[in-house]
């Protein structure tokens, strides 16, 4: 009788503790650094985002550190894998831009798809120009036409799949002509390509450039948006010029699939905070960061929706 009451008292301090474990393993979170993986080389505009974001985080989560890793190649392919397949527990994110992490997708080359991830949210976006060298006799949209139809011209992209790779494909698609594609690892080598003449034009992000384009060491010559630019108003879009071709890059956070709900909880609201932020909000005004705040639910109806889109152009002009 005695050893039946202490096998109960046994069961019962076991269940006790069994109910307990979730709530003190949540209570605990975060329990180490969290990396944030960044899929591009350190001093690109995905970059300062991270970095950016860490800094109003802090005010937010407190005792939290956390960690930016740089996973650059392959147009981000690399870094979204790495994000995909870490471990569920909160402590791993990362960045996602677009359009690469759905170009990987339609093109078959991803080791993931838009279902390994818990999106988060987008933080900003960025329209994509043209630029050229600063000694560059191409000034207009029709003579970069006019300078393609009479020869083959070198013009950087973000690697293949990039937001970057379609826009240029599209402008071939429309205006006919065809370009040199040069595909590189990142804004930071395409802006030096720039800067050095060695190409003859780049389709990159207007954030990347519009500091060169201040400075008159580099020329940006369209604006591939609906409208025109607040960070470079004097430029005319590609639209205004006779080449309705438009495309955006934007860039948010996800984490691995399977993440716990109370965790995942945590870090949609981080971001949210950290999105209302007035300090934030200045830094990225100064750094010249286009805000475009979406839930979680927004972007990845946004995502998926990009990708049909994508997937469409890709059956037509496959990469």
């Amino acid at each position: 009788m005695q050893k039946e009451k202490m096998m109960k008292k046994t069961l019962t301090a076991l269940l006790v503790v069994l109910m307990m474990t979730p709530v003190l393993a949540f209570g605990a979170y975060p329990s180490k650094p969290i990396t944030i993986i960044v899929p591009s080389k350190a001093g690109g505009s995905t970059d300062t985002s991270a970095r950016l974001f860490i800094k109003a985080a802090k005010k937010y989560m407190q005792d939290a550190d956390f960690v930016v890793k740089n996973v650059p190649g392959s147009g981000g392919q690399k870094g979204f894998e790495e994000i995909a397949r870490a471990k569920a527990d909160g402590h791993t994110i990362g960045m996602i831009f677009t359009t690469q992490v759905v170009a990987h997708v339609v093109s078959k080359r991803a080791k993931y798809t838009l279902d390994s991830f818990h999106v988060i949210a987008n933080m900003m976006q960025d329209p994509l120009i043209i630029a050229v060298p600063e000694k560059s006799e191409i000034k207009t949209l029709d003579d970069f036409i006019k300078a393609a139809k009479a020869k083959s011209l070198t013009v950087a992209v973000n690697g293949i799949g990039s937001d970057d790779f379609v826009a240029a494909k599209k402008f071939e698609n429309h205006t006919g002509v065809t370009f040199n594609l040069l595909p590189t690892k990142g804004s930071t080598e395409q802006k030096a390509m720039v800067l050095g003449g060695h190409i003859d034009a780049s389709f990159m992000n207007v954030t990347q450039m519009q500091a060169q384009q201040k400075a008159g060491t580099a020329r940006i010559i369209a604006v591939m948006d609906d409208k025109r630019s607040e960070i470079v108003p004097d430029v005319e879009t590609a639209k205004e010029q006779g080449v309705p071709v438009s495309m955006t890059a934007t860039r948010g956070f996800v984490a691995p699939a399977g993440i716990d709900k109370d965790v995942a909880d945590t870090l949609d609201k981080l971001v949210a905070d950290v999105m209302s932020d007035p300090e934030f909000i200045a830094a990225c005004k100064k750094d010249v960061m286009i805000l475009l705040p979406m839930t979680g639910k927004d972007y990845l109806d946004y995502l998926v929706d990009l990708q049909a889109e994508t997937q469409k152009f890709f059956d037509t002009t496959p990469w």
